[in-house]
């Protein structure tokens, strides 16, 4: 009986931990748009000082040397633009794919320092959204099947103990 009640509590806390994902996900989405377009505002302004150079964007980085200061500067900008490149395929991925299908997509939500500030922010909210209930119910199989694979476990020696005092143990 016990055992049954807390292999429920674990699937009760395997339930309410898998249905925030999708809102999770949601959030995140969001600020990735404005990482995004933040990321392409510094870039487009590179961009507009190499072609006042009349260099490409290549030729301008390639540039930038001669000084520590210079050197890290064009690391930086490289960084940047590769951060773009790569924040914006998670986008487009993330905003073309249905709520459940971005339940099979934790790969893009890979940039730790926007999971951190999206995590920092994030608030619970009740999953009435098919992917929110969907995700609540493999959270809740995860933690029953867990919570009771843990129990048992653990449990077994006691049983075995316990019907060996009963006398119910077999002798050939």
């Amino acid at each position: 009986m016990i055992i049954k009640a807390l292999t429920l509590i674990g699937g009760m806390f395997g339930a309410i931990i898998a249905s925030q994902l999708p809102e999770f996900t949601q959030q995140y989405i969001q600020r990735l748009g404005g990482q995004v377009e933040a990321l392409a505002v510094v870039i487009a302004d590179f961009d507009r000082s190499a072609g006042r150079a009349e260099m490409s964007r290549d030729e301008a980085l390639a540039s930038m040397g001669g000084s520590v200061f210079m050197e890290n500067r064009r690391l930086d900008m490289r960084r940047t633009i590769d951060r773009h490149i790569r924040l914006s395929a998670d986008q487009v991925a993330l905003r073309t794919a249905t709520p459940l299908q971005r339940l099979t997509m934790p790969n893009r939500l890979t940039d730790t320092d926007l999971a951190r500030a999206t995590w920092a922010d994030f608030v619970p909210a009740m999953p009435l959204s098919i992917a929110g209930m969907i995700s609540g119910f493999v959270g809740f199989l995860g933690g029953y099947l867990a919570v009771g694979a843990v129990l048992r476990v653990l449990l077994w020696p006691l049983r075995r103990r316990g019907k060996k005092e009963k006398g119910l143990t077999f002798t050939s």
